[in-house]
Formats: C-alpha cells, sequence, structure tokens
C-alpha cells in the first residue's frame, strides 16, 4: 500500500497512472479543511519515512505524514473518525471519464463535473468532495476518490464513465511477462516444483546468440547435465570458451543460406559466420525461454527491474539457421538433425510463413522426428494475422503458439495544440531529457511519388520538416527507420500513425529521437486537427513505465489466426502467450533498434510477435519437462493447453479487438504456468496413432512416408482402427452438406491423485447439442487411462441463422480438488 506524504508548497510530484492517461502534472483537491495551512497531498510510491502497514489494513484509510504536532494529531483524529464512520470497506479508485463526455457540458469547470458524479453516488447529507482525492485534467480525464463497493457499482451504471478500478500500486520491472504469468520463486508453483527447470536442456533455432549477454551468465547453474553430446562450434568472433554451464551449446548452419542468398547490402550490420547474433532475434528469444535473472534491467531506463527467463534454472543450446535473408529449410532440418543427437528436451523455434501441407513443411517433418524421440517442438504461430487461416506450423504434434498483450504500457502522450490529447506509446527515454516534451510545429508530408506520407529515407525535403514534428503512416518500411529517416531530413520528433491495417496495435520501440505511435483512431483525430487548424502544433509527454492499469492478455492483432487450413479436425493455434512488447537480452553490437544508424548499445532491448510468445512456451515446457521427466511431448503440450485461461486477468473474455476473442485466435487459452506444471489429467498421444491420424486426412502413402519415414498402408490401418479420432486436447468438428452428426473418442490419463473423480460439463457451441458418455470417469490409480464419448450433432438449418462456425467448451471438473479443471474447447463449422 502507498504511503500518503504532505508537502507544504512543494512542486507537483508525477505520478504513474492509466492506460488512457499519462504521468504528468495533476491537479489536486483532498478535504477542503478550512483550519489546515496549504498543503499538497502526493502519494509516493517508495516513502522513506513511512512506517509500513498492518497486513489487515489494506482496506483501511490511514495516512503517514511528516509535519507539525499539531497537524499530525489533526489528521490522525481525521482518519480515525473516517475509519470509524466507514469502517474498512472505503478504497481508493480512479475513475474514468469519457474525455468527450456529454454531460461535461453542463458544469461550467471540469472539477465540477468530477464531484457531480460523486453527487449522485453519495448520501444527499454527506459532502461530495470530502471523498475526492485528485481531479485529473491531462493525466486522463476523471477523479480518485474513496467509495465503497455499493457507490462503485452505482458509479459504473452512470453515463460517460468509462471504468472504474481499484488504485495500484505501480511498480517498475522487465521481462515482466514472467510475473504477468503468475511465477514466483516464493510460491508453491511452476518455478519451485520444476526448480526452475534445472536439468532440462531448451534448443533454440534461431539467428545464434551474444554469449556475453548477463541473462547467459552461469552463476549459480548445475552443471552440464551428462547425456548432452552437443559442441561449442568455433567460429568468427566465436571461442568454445563462449559456452557455460547456462549456454552449453552453440551450432551454426549456413550451407543452405550460402548457396542461396544474394549478398547483403551495404548498410546492412556484418554477418558473423559463427553462432554468434548479429541481428539479434536469437539472443532475445533464447533468453526470454531461458534467461538467468539479471538485477537493474532496462531499455533506456524504460521497464527497469529484474530481467528473468521462463525456465531460468534451464540448460540452453543455440543452432544458429537463420541469416541476414531468413532462414533456409536446410539449413533448419540439418538443426533438427543435430539437435536430436546432441539431447535436447525441447526445441524452440520462432520461426515459419504461411501454412503448408505437412509433406511440403519441413519444420512438420523434421519436429515429427523430434516429437518421437521425446523432445517437445515449440513453434511460433506466425505474424500474419489477423487473416483468416494464416496460422502456420499446423502440424498435431507441434505446439502452435500465437501471440498476446501484458498490462504493462508505456505511454507517451500526444497533447495537441487544442488541448486534447491522444494516446500514444514508445520506448524513447524522454521522460529523463529536458527539452523532450517542447511543443513543437506539425507536419504531415503527402503528395507525390517519393512515399514521404510513410516517411522513406530520403523522401522528406529538408525545409518542410526541419526542427518540426513528422507524423509519419506505418507501414511498408520499418517503425523505427521513420525515426531514421525524420531524423536525417532535420526533423525533431515523429508520431508513428498507425493506418486502418494495424488498427489499434501498439508495439513500442526505442526510437532514435522523440517519437509515438498512436492507434488508427487516434491517427484519424489528429489528422482531423491538423487538417482544420492553420497551424498545428504538439508536444509528446513521456510516461515511462505503468503496469497493472490495463485490461490483459489480449490477442495482439498480427498474430495467426485459424482456422487450419490443412486440417480441420485440428484446432490451431493451441494457446496464445505473451508476445507484445517484450523485453529481453540484446546484443552489444547493436543499438535498440537493431538499425545501424543507431549508436545507443544496450544489454535488453523491446520485440514484439509471435517469435517472442513461442520461447515463453517453450520455458514452461521445460518446467514441466523438469517436474516430470517421464512425460512425452504430447502430455507436456495437453498440460499446457488444458490448464489455459479463457479468461482475463479481471475475470472477463480475452478481447480480441472490440470483440471476444474466438477460439480461432487463442485456441485453448492463454497459458498459465502454474496449473500447466499440475493438470490432474492429460490427453496422451503416442507417435503412431498421428499417422493413423493422416491416413484419416487422405494422405498418400508416399506423402505419410515424406513426413514419418514409414511406409504404411491407410486401408489396413483404417480397418484396424475404426472411428478413430487423435486425442487431442482441443475438439474440432467440420460438417460437410449432408452430414448431422460426429462421434468422437477422447483418452484421459490420470496424473494428479490416485481415487479422483472427475465429472463432465459442457457449454455447447450455438446450434449444436453435445452429448458426452460415461459423464463420470474414476479413476483409481495414477497413470490410469480412461476413455469417453462426445457425440456432436448439428441442429442448425441451412434455411435459418447463417453460423459458419460456433464454440464451446468441455470441462472435466476434479469432484475434491477444484484447482483440477481440465479444459478443451470445442470447434464446429460448417462448410
Amino acid at each position: 500500500m502507498m504511503g500518503l506524504n504532505v508537502f507544504n508548497y512543494e512542486p507537483q510530484q508525477r505520478i504513474l497512472v492509466r492506460k488512457s492517461s499519462y504521468v504528468s502534472r495533476v491537479s489536486y483537491s483532498f478535504l477542503h479543511l478550512k483550519h489546515v495551512p496549504k498543503a499538497m497531498f502526493e502519494f509516493s510510491s517508495s516513502p522513506s519515512n513511512t512506517p509500513p502497514l498492518p497486513s489487515s489494513s489494506s482496506n483501511y484509510l490511514c495516512l503517514y505524514f511528516s509535519m507539525e504536532p499539531k497537524l499530525h494529531l489533526f489528521f490522525s483524529a481525521l482518519c480515525f473518525y473516517l475509519v470509524s464512520a466507514y469502517g474498512i470497506t472505503l478504497r481508493t479508485y480512479i475513475v474514468q471519464l469519457h474525455p468527450h463526455g456529454v454531460t461535461s457540458s453542463l458544469f461550467p469547470t471540469k472539477f465540477l463535473w468530477h464531484l457531480s458524479f460523486l453527487d449522485q453516488t453519495l448520501s444527499s447529507e454527506e459532502d461530495s468532495s470530502s471523498r475526492l482525492l485528485y481531479s485529473y485534467g491531462s493525466a486522463m480525464e476523471g477523479f480518485a476518490a474513496l467509495l465503497t463497493e455499493t457507490e462503485i457499482e452505482l458509479l459504473r451504471g452512470l453515463p460517460d464513465v468509462v471504468a472504474v478500478r481499484p488504485d495500484l500500486l505501480l511498480q517498475l520491472q522487465t521481462t515482466y511477462s514472467y510475473k504477468f504469468l503468475g511465477l514466483s520463486s516464493t510460491t508453491d508453483g511452476a518455478w519451485v516444483k520444476s526448480g526452475f527447470g534445472r536439468g532440462t536442456i531448451i534448443g533454440v533455432l534461431d539467428t545464434g546468440v551474444w554469449p556475453e549477454s548477463p541473462s547467459f551468465a552461469d552463476q549459480g547453474m548445475p552443471p552440464v547435465p551428462k547425456r548432452w553430446r552437443g559442441m561449442c562450434q568455433e567460429g568468427q568472433n566465436f571461442k568454445a570458451t563462449s559456452c557455460n554451464r547456462k549456454l552449453i551449446g552453440a551450432r551454426f548452419f549456413i550451407k543452405g543460406h550460402h548457396v542461396s542468398s544474394v549478398p547483403p547490402s551495404e548498410n546492412m550490420v556484418d554477418e558473423y559466420i559463427s553462432p554468434r547474433d548479429s541481428s539479434g532475434h536469437g539472443t532475445h528469444t533464447s533468453s526470454t525461454a531461458g534467461g538467468v535473472s539479471v538485477p537493474m534491467a532496462s531499455v533506456l531506463g524504460n521497464g527497469a527491474g529484474v530481467a528473468r527467463g521462463m525456465a531460468p534454472g534451464a540448460h540452453i543450446a543455440v543452432y544458429k539457421v537463420c541469416w541476414f535473408n531468413g532462414c533456409y529449410s536446410s539449413d533448419i532440418l540439418a538443426a533438427i538433425d543435430i539437435a536430436i543427437v546432441d539431447g535436447v528436451d525441447v526445441l524452440s523455434l520462432s520461426l515459419g510463413g504461411f501454412p503448408l501441407p505437412l509433406f511440403d513443411d519441413s519444420i512438420a517433418i523434421g519436429s515429427f522426428r523430434a516429437v518421437e524421440q521425446g523432445i517437445s517442438v515449440i513453434c511460433a504461430a506466425g505474424n500474419n494475422g489477423p487473416i483468416q487461416s494464416s496460422v502456420a506450423n499446423i502440424a498435431p504434434w507441434i505446439a502452435t503458439i500465437g501471440a498476446s498483450t501484458l498490462d504493462r504500457k508505456f505511454p507517451a502522450i500526444v497533447r495537441m495544440g487544442n488541448g486534447e490529447y491522444v494516446y500514444g506509446e514508445s520506448l524513447f527515454p524522454g521522460k529523463s531529457l529536458p527539452n523532450a516534451e517542447k511543443e513543437l510545429e506539425l507536419v504531415y508530408v503527402t503528395g507525390g511519388n517519393s512515399g514521404s506520407e510513410f516517411c522513406f529515407k530520403g523522401s522528406l525535403p529538408k525545409e518542410k520538416v526541419k526542427g518540426k514534428m513528422v507524423v509519419c503512416d506505418r507501414g511498408v518500411n520499418g517503425r523505427a527507420e521513420k525515426g531514421v529517416a525524420v531524423k536525417e531530413a532535420g526533423g525533431a520528433a515523429m508520431i508513428l500513425a498507425n493506418t486502418e491495417i494495424n488498427l489499434e496495435e501498439d508495439s513500442v520501440d526505442a526510437h532514435v529521437l522523440q517519437a509515438t505511435e498512436i492507434g488508427y483512431a487516434e491517427a484519424v483525430r489528429l489528422k482531423t486537427y491538423m487538417n482544420t487548424t492553420s497551424h498545428p502544433r504538439a508536444r509528446i509527454v513521456f510516461g515511462g513505465t505503468v503496469i497493472g492499469t490495463s485490461r490483459a492478455p489480449e490477442v495482439a492483432q498480427f498474430s495467426a489466426r485459424g482456422p487450419n487450413l490443412y486440417d480441420s479436425t485440428i484446432l490451431k493455434p493451441d494457446v496464445i502467450a505473451p508476445g507484445v512488447n517484450i523485453i529481453a537480452a540484446w546484443p552489444q553490437n547493436l543499438g535498440p533498434t537493431s538499425l545501424p544508424e543507431d549508436t545507443r548499445r544496450v544489454n535488453f532491448t523491446v520485440m514484439s510477435g509471435t517469435s517472442m510468445a513461442c520461447p515463453h512456451v517453450s520455458g514452461i515446457a521445460a518446467l514441466i519437462h523438469s517436474a516430470h521427466p517421464g512425460w512425452t511431448p504430447a502430455a507436456i503440450k495437453s498440460a499446457i493447453m488444458t490448464s489455459a485461461d479463457a479468461s482475463d486477468h479481471r475475470g472477463k473474455p480475452i478481447m480480441d479487438g472490440s470483440k471476444p476473442a474466438a477460439v480461432f485466435a487463442i485456441g485453448a487459452g492463454h497459458v498459465n504456468p502454474n496449473r500447466a506444471i499440475d493438470p490432474g489429467l492429460i490427453y496422451d498421444i503416442k507417435p503412431d496413432e498421428y499417422v493413423i491420424h493422416l491416413c484419416t486426412l487422405g494422405y498418400t502413402r508416399s506423402e505419410i512416408f515424406t513426413i514419418t519415414h514409414r511406409n504404411v498402408s491407410c486401408s489396413e490401418m483404417l480397418k484396424m482402427n475404426r472411428g478413430f479420432s487423435l486425442n487431442y486436447p482441443s475438439i474440432s468438428v467440420a460438417f460437410k452438406h449432408g452430414v448431422k452428426s460426429k462421434m468422437i473418442t477422447r483418452r484421459l490419463t490420470n496424473v494428479g491423485n490416485p481415487n479422483s473423480v472427475y465429472s463432465v460439463r459442457v457449454k455447447p457451441p450455438e446450434g449444436v447439442k453435445v452429448r458426452v458418455k460415461p459423464r463420470r470417469l474414476i479413476f483409481k490409480h495414477i497413470n490410469q487411462s480412461l476413455s469417453y464419448r462426445i457425440w456432436v450433432i448439428s441442429r442448425k438449418k441451412t434455411q435459418t441463422k447463417k453460423i459458419s462456425y460456433a464454440e464451446g467448451q468441455l470441462t472435466w471438473m476434479n469432484a475434491h480438488n477444484s484447482f483440477h479443471r481440465v479444459q478443451s474447447p470445442i470447434s464446429v463449422t460448417w462448410k
């Protein structure tokens, strides 16, 4: 809980507030005490002279002051009166109002408008101003007040109230995703149960590694496992001694790239012919999966805190397969081939493109062999969302990971010359620079064929942009590249404006000049202001880092979507995980933007993509492998899927833009490592069952052989396995014309406690009836397997409501342990 300090005649202090506002000077109103000398009340997140509050006092209004004894006595009496009068039900809440509220015009000042909401909420005999703590006009539109839960419900029903949220202790920290996912070293969760991933080896196929990064230090790491057969391959600027007990192996695969690629352009960073990373992507993903704890990490002061991977106790082996122009299948297959022999337990591939038939997909082919050898393969879903059926890496033996957001924001608000605000975000360290928030003339250069609206290099006339704030449309060239173009043309600042394609996606960058990125709706507002003003001006107000004030997780707009293009019986992606604005390790040869023009040097930077989501799950898979070394890749994947969350951290549906997310966006849901480590039941799959599944899809003998290296007769296999359905943790049904029902079989294995009883709960998809037999499963022993059947019956009539797909959920609930809820999404499509 925050302390409340009193400062006599001090300048107003900046405080961190929610997403739609920013760190700003705040106007205060507090208790209107006539007989108290003028004082300014401010929250301080770390008051040095504030005594700790008792643990039972979280709901009390308790004020601690540094002041004269008489004033202290007065406020102590006041505190006692308020606590006595209101008990422990009063808490501080931040009430966000619509910035252009229809009721605001009824009041001469915003302050009185804010008070009016309390007037409508509190009893008539109570002075509403006695409850008002702050009236916000710059940080956001709204106020902070002391309220009861009943009053909050009344407030939420009033016009112009956008949101009501409890006051939070806002902390500064990085690779915050481990905390967002609930991983902690002080509770009995996934980290403790797995020994932080101790003994497990994660193989990362990517652009290599920067071994000197503090994320790969081996202090406190256990010895290299005796079963490890890999090596530390020497090459350009990379010695065998670059490896240690954390980074136990490093290889590079360049032959496919070497024979197929054109020489790099002159302005590109030099490539190392070795495992050393020259682009940063591999260093970032490797540290996300298994980086050790690094205190005082940040990106130019933003996101400051402790950096830590998902499995900080696991070992890492790096396989460099990606070079300046991409990753070649030949190199990828070679790396998988070697990794299997080396002895990795998990393979993490933040690679892919659009979906391919499995027999044309090198990753699917190579990974099948890895899974046969007991290696979990985790892949990125791809960044081609929100296009339908864009999800890649669709093989059922692969865990396919989409991307989600965190509740961490980096506000950088545009204050337009008319006094209105446009919300944006940035990692430019403007908060610490004295002139970064200077008001400048706005300019948006359009016309001609130079691409000036996109701020291509050389497209901006210096006479038009020098010393000004330049608006650049997002798209075509890189986001940070636009800032370089503006800076080279003499521009002083940049506003990166999303287009209709990007909508409100808020990937941030550590720009080379004062800059912020705004969503599409805000871009429309900004350009409207510029088009209706003769001399438009603006300033950017940088707010640092804000945590816990926004709704999360949400689906990243770029995250690839289902349905599965080549297999309607397998729902993809499998789960989603943090992939937006992820801070992780970075090479010392690059600036935080990775551009050659960026001469700054950092140990950490921010990146977004399903490439960032993938290593989160790779690390979680390593934790599960450490806790359950005998589990198959299918069992580990099942644990991750059946324990995933379908709701956000506020208990509401995960959102995809302005609507609740569909299963084609989130799969089974958002990964939850603390539940995945102890799932209760799992859906296991043997490699042979994947082969039968390929037969049910109509694959030819030669195609199946290409994928599995098994020469099979599908006609014989299907005769022996009539009614076969792959024991997948999610349920996906496709009704072709004339088909009204499908029967599916599933098999659950008890990995929880003996004598466990589970009952089924079904939320049927719209237009579908779902029957399950039996409805109760009694497991007498650990590792006992029981089967059940599901009948999915279509009630849809072609003449009625046009439904192309519907979704529901099937959950097995433990009768004696509510922690064990084994959830499967149900997806139904009509073709």
